[in-house]
């Protein structure tokens, strides 16, 4: 049996790098590690934390394939962040310009969330803990 520990990082790989690292640093406050520009590959490579914990590995490429569809498409799903305040976190994304879906509760535990979109349309959620 596989002895996992947790989960080691997340990769992201988006189209407009820029837009991107501002978005996941100074919206969500995400730390960077690292950022590499790879000149054989004309891609950046941006290593985020959270809480000093390594977790998003965001990547830039040329001319990357679209998601196919939104947001059953096969693969990732969506990020899930906790947050404290639902409230506060909408209202803060609010002044940011970026539109929350409606607040939903969620069925089996109780708790509250939502969901916004990254720059490329990545589903974000965010779970009231």
């Amino acid at each position: 049996m596989l002895q996992l520990k947790h989960i080691h990082h997340i990769a992201i790989i988006c189209s407009d790098y820029k837009k991107s690292k501002q978005f996941y640093t100074e919206i969500l406050g995400l730390k960077i590690i690292r950022e590499v520009f790879r000149h054989e590959r004309q891609s950046y490579k941006l290593d985020l934390a959270l809480n000093d914990n390594y977790c998003i590995e965001l990547f830039s490429f040329p001319n990357p394939p679209a998601r196919p569809s939104m947001p059953e498409a096969c693969g990732l799903r969506h990020l899930a962040f906790a947050v404290k305040n639902l409230e506060q976190t909408v209202a803060f994304l609010k002044s940011k310009d970026i539109t929350s879906e409606t607040i939903r509760t969620d069925e089996f535990t109780g708790k509250r969330f939502t969901f916004i979109a990254d720059p490329d349309l990545l589903p974000i959620e965010f779970y009231e803990l």
